[in-house]
């Protein structure tokens, strides 16, 4: 195994482990969906988690691996304006709850750049 399909399995666990958090503890994921959204913010949760799920999946698979990847790394930009929120509604918050909130916010980009990196290592080498 190529350490490009380790990460492409690693980003594909992070995607999972987090789309199954949306099912199993749901209520803080609820607090980030902006309220300007229409519908339940659980609604949004489930269904955010159910987009994480499908795209662990098509990240995990050699066959469906670049599709997944770059639907991966727009799902990251998607969430972002969740993230912002979060930052805001915390603002308040003891330090290390603030800090957390705070550091959320510039970690999108690796992991749009690691989603990025993953569909281009999965491009066949005659089409790089």
């Amino acid at each position: 195994m190529t350490a490009d399909d380790r990460s492409a399995r690693a980003l594909a666990r992070l995607l999972a482990g987090a789309g199954t958090l949306h099912f199993l503890a749901p209520k803080p994921f609820d607090a980030l969906v902006p309220r300007r959204l229409p519908g339940t913010p659980r609604a949004w949760t489930y269904a955010s988690g159910a987009a994480e799920l499908a795209v662990a999946a098509a990240v995990a698979l050699p066959r469906t691996r670049r599709a997944g990847a770059l639907a991966a790394a727009g799902l990251f930009a998607a969430v972002f304006p969740a993230n912002v929120k979060m930052a805001r509604d915390w603002r308040h918050r003891p330090a290390p709850l603030k800090a957390l909130a705070y550091g959320r916010l510039p970690a999108q980009l690796p992991l749009i750049g690691w989603a990025l990196h993953t569909a281009r290592a999965a491009t066949p080498p005659s089409a790089k």
